[in-house]
């Protein structure tokens, strides 16, 4: 999970540990960008919009590596333009979730990132309401 905002880290980080995922995190593009030489992550999370580097910018190194570009990349940011989603998805990324965070959308996108079924909700996680795949245009 690549995002500046902490909130947003903490948020991500108990909905897939509560759901059996193991979380790593980092607050720019360049620690994410070592986070993952160091270990290659099943699936990297990663916002648009960070200081120094852009997600585009680290999805755009992450696609340019032969030995990272298999790793599958979800976008999930409040840019809701399709400026943003059509760059995200040119520069490779697989999936493209925006803020506020509808966490059936989340589970959707890396269940078919990861080649698996749709994971069930747990029974104490209210559902939230279904958005899409698609951000929708202001």
């Amino acid at each position: 999970m690549v995002d500046d905002d902490e909130l947003s880290v903490r948020l991500v980080q108990r909905v897939l540990e509560v759901r059996g995922f193991s979380v790593e995190s980092a607050r720019s593009g360049m620690e994410a960008l070592a986070a993952i030489d160091r270990r290659r992550p099943d699936v990297i999370i990663l916002d648009i919009m960070m200081p120094g580097m852009t997600g585009v910018e680290v999805l755009d190194r992450v696609k340019a590596s032969p030995r990272l570009a298999s790793i599958p990349v979800i976008m999930l940011t409040a840019k809701e333009g399709d400026e943003d989603l059509l760059a995200s998805y040119r520069s490779g990324a697989e999936y493209y979730v925006t803020k506020p965070l509808v966490v059936e959308q989340l589970m959707s996108g890396l269940a078919r990132v990861l080649g698996q079924p749709t994971p069930r909700q747990p029974a104490s996680t209210p559902p939230s309401p279904s958005r899409g795949d698609r951000p929708r245009s202001r």
